[in-house]
């Protein structure tokens, strides 16, 4: 299985899951369908299936020229989610396949989106899992509570997406992520993990290169809204002027990222 991701418009994440064997492949969240489009046919792969995290424009505003363009594709989308272009309903915990090394859970994480979908992929070997997040987790981030509550975000993050294997790796919507650990730095100053991957990420950009993946063993030791039974989080009040104003899991917090 090969993951190869397409910056789109500004600080998106596009994506292709290319089954080694078949060479079948999945676009996620393919907004500039072009881009999915050149780099499938460059690498000699058959474009099957479109994952839609949610339906925002950014996301999802690509699906209905990839019907155009690929003529028979089919698109999936959280069943409460209205997504534009979709042909078949997502539902928590359906399971997808993809040419015949591929597999493809689909995890219902609402809050950023009513309807929005994570998608929990491995091979048969269950080798590399990787997970597909969309505007749920960022590195060091969550989105926004645009059609959710803080409880919801909290079980998304820390219940559903943190009950994968820690191993897993993150693929997520939208490269913010020094953004992110800037914030995560202020609210942990004494995290060594965070301040050193704010370092890197620093670096990466600096040299133009993406921060994906990071993994979800490294959210719980980085990312400060999946740390929010820890004591010295919930102690904080003030962060950069931001009052953490949101019950989130019964804790005070207010999102950053989104």
């Amino acid at each position: 299985m090969k993951i190869i991701p397409v910056p789109s418009l500004e600080d998106n994440y596009a994506y292709l899951i290319v089954d080694d064997i078949t060479k079948e492949a999945a676009a996620v969240d393919p907004v500039e369908p072009e881009k999915i489009i050149s780099k499938a046919n460059e690498i000699g792969a058959n474009l099957k299936l479109v994952l839609t995290t949610h339906h925002h424009w950014d996301h999802a505003g690509g699906n209905e020229k990839m019907k155009e363009l690929v003529p028979g594709i089919k698109v999936f989308g959280g069943s409460l989610d209205g997504v534009s272009g979709c042909t078949n309903m997502a539902e928590n915990w359906d399971k997808l396949a993809l040419g015949s090394d591929v597999n493809i859970l689909c995890l219902h994480t609402p809050c950023h989106t009513k309807g929005h979908i994570s998608y929990f992929v491995t091979n048969k070997e269950e080798e590399e899992p990787s997970v597909f997040t969309g505007d749920t987790l960022f590195i060091a981030g969550c989105g926004k509570f645009f059609e959710g509550s803080a409880e919801d975000m909290y079980q998304s993050l820390c219940v559903t997406l943190g009950s994968l294997p820690k191993s897993t790796k993150v693929f997520c919507g939208h490269e913010y992520t020094v953004k992110n650990l800037k914030f995560a730095s202020s609210v942990e100053p004494d995290n060594v993990e965070t301040s050193q991957k704010l370092q890197w990420a620093q670096q990466q950009r600096k040299a133009n290169l993406p921060t994906i993946p990071s993994t979800i063993g490294e959210e719980f030791d980085t990312n400060p809204f999946m740390r929010v039974d820890l004591p010295e989080v919930q102690v904080i009040q003030h962060v950069n002027g931001f009052l953490f104003s949101q019950l989130f899991s019964r804790r005070l917090l207010h999102t950053w990222s989104g």
